[in-house]
């Protein structure tokens, strides 16, 4: 497994190695001594999450801010613009993000460490999304961050072009939650 750092050096973009022939290919997409010699991850998973989305779904950016979640993200079908925004006031990265595009083409795994608000923005027709989870989901320490935070300033891609901008895009499709999420200056965040 290639381990390929980002912007912020707790998240990171694997890339399986990827065994192909002409029946088609297999790859491993987690193993627990892989990811801990290789990335340095050595966690336990509790709990696997599935979703389907269409196109010009965003879903985020969540987080929990007590049994905080580590994310193990892929995309089984489809594409997405998957973002991290640290949320830990320690951290020297407070109040950045991170954006990575996943598909079923490239393969990509992110790993979205516990103390990041995590979301992501269906680029193509429709996606499934995949991940697994560090501690379970506690609906009582769930939070929301605005998607659209003037002051965190994500440059989400147009789901028309994933390379262009989404300035002048339409307001991406949101659950009632995340259309009322805080802004950032007083969402709350971890020590």
């Amino acid at each position: 497994m290639k381990v390929v750092p980002t912007e912020l050096p707790d998240v990171l973009l694997l890339e399986p190695k990827i065994h192909g022939d002409d029946r088609g290919h297999f790859f491993e997409s987690y193993n627990r001594r892989v990811l801990a010699k290789s990335a340095g991850i050595d966690v336990e998973f509790v709990q696997e999450n599935q979703s389907r989305s269409s196109r010009n779904v965003l879903r985020g950016l969540h987080y929990q801010i007590r049994q905080p979640q580590g994310k193990l993200v892929r995309v089984l079908q489809g594409s997405i613009f998957d973002v991290a925004v640290d949320m830990r006031a320690s951290s020297p990265t407070f109040g950045r993000w991170v954006g990575l595009h996943l598909s079923a083409e490239n393969q990509r795994i992110a790993w979205i460490p516990p103390g990041f608000a995590h979301g992501f923005l269906v680029l193509s027709d429709s996606a499934d999304f995949l991940y697994k989870v560090t501690d379970y989901w506690a609906p009582e320490y769930e939070r929301s961050l605005r998607w659209n935070d003037p002051d965190l300033a994500i440059d989400w891609p147009s789901t028309d072009a994933p390379t262009h901008s989404a300035k002048d895009q339409a307001t991406p499709i949101l659950s009632e939650k995340d259309q009322t999420a805080p802004l950032f200056k007083v969402a709350e965040r971890y020590a």
